[in-house]
C-alpha cells in the first residue's frame, strides 16, 4: 500500500508535473494547482541532459519532447573569432539508447509535461494556489486562494525558486546570487548551429547558444552581474547585439537574427540546497524550492525531474510516510548537492579567472556520476 492516497502538488512546472505523473498513474488521487492562469515558461530555450530525458521516457513524454526539440550528441569549442577548437562527446546520462542533450522550447516542454499529468489522471486547476493549511499531523487541510478547503495526505511544494510553500512551513533560506547575470535570446535556428558551441573568452565568462527545434534556438551571453531591471528590453536587445560583436562564426548568423525585444531575457544565476530535510511534517519540497543550481553544467531542470520522480518512486514503494520521505532524502541529498557544488565552482572559477581551474574535468566527474539512476 502507498504511503498516500492523495497529494496536492503546488506548481505546474516540471518538477510539478512529474510527480503527479507518477503518482496518478499508480491511482493516487492528485491535484495541481498552479497560481499562472495559463501554460507558462519562464525565458526561452532549454538544454536538458540524458538524465532527465529518462525521466521523460519513465513518464511517458519522451516521444512528445523528442519530436519538439533537437538532439545532439556533441559540443563544440570556439575562440571569439568563430574558429572552432574542439568538439567534444557529450556524456550520455541517461543511457546509451537516449540523446546526450536535447534542446527545446520551454513552452513546449511546458505543454508537454501538463498533458502527460493530465493523461495520467491528475487534475490541474490554473490561477489559484496555497492561501494557507493546516497540517494536524494526520493530514493537512488546504485552504485555496478561491476560499475553497480541501485534505490531503501530503502537500508538495514545487512552486519554483520564490517558492511560497518553502515559507508557508517556516525554511528561511533562500537563493543568493553567484555575482554572474545572463543575457537570454530566442531566434530561428540558422543552417550554421546544429548543436551547442560554447566560447569562454572574449568580453563574457560565456558565449553560447543551442538549437531548440527545427527552427529555432536560444542563444546566451553571461556576463558580470547586473542590475538590469530598469533596462528597456529595447536596450538589453541593442546591448547584447553589441556583446555578441565580440564573437564570429555561427554567432554572425545569430546577431541577423536578433531583432525582437521582447525575445531577450535577463536573469541573475542564483544558488542554494537546503540541509536534510526538505520537509516539515506532510509538507515536502523539490526542485528549484529545495536546491538552485546556476546553468554552467545545464543540470537544473534535470535535478528537479529526477526529485519528482524519486519522490514518486518512494512515496508509492513505502507504507508510511515517514519512511518514504527518508528514503526520498537518502538518494536525493548527496546527488543534488554535487550538482549544485559543482555548478557554482564552474561559475566561480571564471568570476576568479583562475588560471588553475579544471572546469572540464569537473564536468566529466560530475556529469559522470549521473549516468547511473537517481
Amino acid at each position: 500500500m502507498a504511503a498516500v492516497e492523495t497529494a496536492l502538488v503546488v506548481g505546474a512546472g516540471s518538477a510539478g508535473c512529474v510527480v503527479a505523473a507518477v503518482l496518478a498513474r499508480d491511482g493516487v488521487d492528485v491535484d495541481i494547482v498552479e497560481i499562472q492562469n495559463d501554460v507558462t515558461a519562464l525565458g526561452s530555450g532549454i538544454t536538458i541532459q540524458g538524465n532527465a530525458l529518462r525521466v521523460l521516457r519513465e513518464i511517458g513524454a519522451w516521444e512528445a519532447a523528442s519530436d519538439a526539440g533537437y538532439a545532439f550528441d556533441t559540443t563544440g569549442i570556439r575562440i571569439p573569432d568563430g574558429t572552432l577548437v574542439a568538439e567534444l562527446d557529450d556524456i550520455k546520462t541517461g543511457g546509451q539508447d537516449l540523446p546526450a542533450t536535447l534542446g527545446m522550447e520551454r513552452r513546449h516542454l511546458a505543454e508537454i509535461l501538463v498533458d502527460t499529468a493530465s493523461a495520467a489522471g491528475a487534475t490541474l486547476s490554473f490561477g489559484m494556489t496555497v492561501a494557507n493549511f493546516d497540517d494536524e499531523g494526520a493530514g493537512v487541510d488546504v485552504t485555496f486562494s478561491d476560499g475553497t478547503n480541501c485534505r490531503y495526505d501530503v502537500v508538495i511544494g514545487a512552486d519554483g525558486v520564490k517558492s511560497t510553500v518553502r515559507d508557508m512551513i517556516g525554511i528561511t533560506t533562500r537563493p543568493e546570487p553567484t555575482g554572474m547575470g545572463i543575457f537570454r535570446v530566442f531566434t530561428s535556428r540558422p543552417d550554421s548551429v546544429e548543436r551547442t558551441d560554447l566560447c569562454y573568452a572574449g568580453p563574457a565568462y560565456i558565449a553560447g547558444y543551442c538549437p531548440t527545434g527545427e527552427d529555432s534556438l536560444y542563444a546566451y551571453i553571461v556576463e558580470p552581474m547586473q542590475d538590469r531591471e530598469e533596462m528597456p528590453p529595447e536596450d538589453q536587445l541593442a546591448y547584447m547585439r553589441e556583446l555578441s560583436g565580440a564573437y564570429q562564426g555561427p554567432w554572425e548568423d545569430i546577431r541577423e537574427l536578433m531583432i525582437d525585444p521582447a525575445t531577450v531575457h535577463y536573469t541573475w544565476f542564483e544558488k542554494m540546497i537546503l540541509e536534510p530535510p526538505w520537509w516539515r511534517g506532510r509538507v515536502v519540497l523539490i526542485g528549484d524550492a529545495a536546491h538552485t543550481c546556476p546553468p554552467t553544467i545545464a543540470q537544473g531542470a534535470a535535478q528537479a525531474m529526477e526529485d519528482a520522480l524519486v519522490l514518486g518512486e518512494s512515496l508509492l514503494a513505502h507504507s508510511d510516510l515517514a519512511s518514504a520521505l527518508d528514503a526520498f532524502m537518502d538518494r536525493r541529498y548527496d546527488r543534488a548537492k554535487t550538482v549544485v557544488d559543482a555548478s557554482v565552482q564552474v561559475g566561480q572559477w571564471m568570476i576568479d579567472d583562475d588560471p588553475d581551474a579544471d572546469i572540464p574535468g569537473l564536468f566529466m566527474r560530475t556529469l559522470g556520476a549521473l549516468c547511473e539512476p537517481a
